[in-house]
């Protein structure tokens, strides 16, 4: 069984404090900072075993080595991406298994938003952590990959079951949720997911986690097939790259 607690960081990033139950084994999902994480352990379980970063970017790292020197921790990340995170110690590829105590995660390749991109995925626990791949009602921006490649990335998400809980590395929900829509006016189920989104913020909660299968229903970014979407776009007879392209695109401008 694993606890997972939320963790607020600099503006509006989130970090993840994971705990296997059984074996009281600690990690933390892209540590955006050192403070506000150690505040965090220091107030629960005052270890840390193992760090996990999705990919290079300092507001998902920037409290590694830090975290790493006072916890004696052990860094978990990509093999592409080794270079480029601070105190890598565990590299992983496409497919590797790991264990957070008794908890098995299993790296699945994500580029789109950065080329060495993951996520960590446990079948078991029904969880995954994105980072800056999917969001709650969108998805990263492109910088170093292609659409092609987020596209399939997010494919690859998609696959997995709808109970699956989504973990993602910002607070970035309620604007994505008008850019949705903006696109996919008459959607119910949308409407609703924003209305209680707003209430969640209102208390400051976070709007995370959100089940796949919220996110199948109500993400644009996962309805480039959707006969609706393409004639809102008037992209009825486009493929479905053609419009993940133009819905990431105007997302870039909204």
């Amino acid at each position: 069984m694993l606890e997972v607690l939320v963790i607020n960081c600099l503006d509006d990033n989130y970090s993840y404090l994971i705990r296997d139950k059984k074996t009281n084994t600690v990690g933390v999902i892209d540590p955006s900072e050192f403070k506000a994480v150690n505040l965090k352990i220091e107030k629960t379980y005052r270890k840390l075993d193992f760090i996990l970063n999705t990919h290079h970017h300092n507001d998902h790292v920037g409290g590694n080595l830090e975290l790493k020197k006072k916890y004696n921790s052990k860094i978990i990340c990509s093999k592409l991406d080794e270079k480029r995170i601070p105190g890598a110690d565990i590299k992983k590829n496409e497919g590797d298994e790991f264990l957070i105590g008794e908890t098995k995660f299993q790296v699945i390749s994500v580029p789109g938003h950065t080329l060495g991109h993951i996520a960590f995925y446990s079948e078991n626990s029904k969880i995954i952590f994105t980072g800056d791949t999917i969001f709650s009602l969108g998805c990263g921006r492109i910088f170093e990959g292609t659409h092609l490649q987020m596209l399939n990335s997010v494919e690859k998400i998609m696959k997995l079951p709808k109970s699956t809980l989504v973990y993602c590395g910002h607070e970035y929900t309620k604007k994505n949720g008008e850019f949705c829509l903006s696109i996919d006016e008459t959607n119910i189920k949308l409407k609703e997911r924003i209305k209680n989104v707003d209430n969640k913020l209102q208390i400051n909660l976070p709007s995370i986690p959100i089940t796949l299968g919220e996110e199948l229903e109500t993400n644009i970014f996962f309805r480039f097939e959707d006969n609706k979407v393409k004639n809102k776009l008037k992209m009825n007879n486009a493929s479905k790259l053609e419009v993940f392209t133009k819905l990431r695109n105007l997302k870039d401008q909204f």
